[in-house]
């Protein structure tokens, strides 16, 4: 795969930043969410109390993450990860969105324009993520009692029958689902698409495979990603609702079997 020359500056549309942006925090989020709950117990940890006066649960980030290991498990050192996901996409997506928006319009060309445009995407990016950041912090927080630093809020994302949860489910999956399938989407789109000669054979493509390769060679790899973000928010809704459908419907069934 050709890259670019050293230096050199790359042009990439502002929906895709937006894309690659949030997906590469989300996925830095999945690797470091674990410090950011050790961080946020270690910054509750006597909290309004004078030094001395309060018992220390979290003594360093190692002995905190053993902690908090032995007190909530494995999956505690994870609290808050959905929480934290949207915030990063959120955040990161908007910010990087933004920023290439201002390199387009060529605002970062100008004196003191790189400071402006990231100080803009900045604090929109911010404001975005705020409300994803305050519930991730609540949720990272929680605890049992024993070792409980800061005020405890004790949430619950959703209870296990709300239809709520194949809806979040959705949501996420749908991320994950238009990243891998959108390049075989454009192959498809273009198979069916070209003009065929009197025998019924494409006259642009012999077939998948060559279809794909000629698309990385002649429009380069994020040619193959043309269409993600109008893909996303068909595919978005559209696993949604059948998630919630179907998993309505399965309750309505089980219900009529069993009255």
């Amino acid at each position: 795969m050709a890259s670019p020359p050293p230096g050199a500056a790359i042009s990439i549309s502002p929906p895709v930043d937006f894309v690659l942006g949030a997906s590469a925090c989300c996925l830095a989020c999945v690797f470091t969410n674990p410090l950011e709950v050790v961080k946020t117990r270690l910054q509750l940890q006597g909290e309004l109390r004078a030094r001395g006066s309060y018992t220390r649960h979290y003594r360093g980030v190692v002995q905190a993450m053993v902690a908090v290991g032995q007190a909530d498990g494995l999956r505690g050192l994870q609290k808050g990860l959905t929480a934290g996901l949207l915030y990063q996409g959120m955040m990161n997506g908007v910010r990087f969105y933004l920023y290439s928006y201002a390199e387009d319009v060529g605002l970062t060309q100008q004196p003191g324009g790189n400071v402006a445009a990231g100080a803009i995407a900045g604090a929109m990016g911010a404001l975005v993520g705020s409300p994803a950041y305050l519930v991730k912090t609540h949720l990272q927080a929680q605890t049992v009692a024993a070792i409980a630093v800061g005020h405890q809020h004790n949430h619950q994302w959703f209870s296990d029958d709300s239809w709520l949860v194949p809806l979040a489910g959705g949501m996420i999956s749908s991320v994950g689902v238009s990243i891998a399938m959108t390049p075989f989407d454009v192959v498809s789109t273009r198979l069916y698409n070209q003009p065929v000669d009197s025998e019924g054979r494409g006259r642009l493509y012999r077939g998948f495979l060559d279809c794909f390769l000629k698309i990385t060679h002649k429009e380069g790899v994020l040619a193959l990603y043309k269409g993600i973000v109008p893909a996303y928010v068909r595919l978005g809704p559209h696993t949604i609702l059948s998630l919630l459908f179907w998993e309505e419907l399965r309750k309505m069934t089980y219900y009529y079997q069993h009255h």
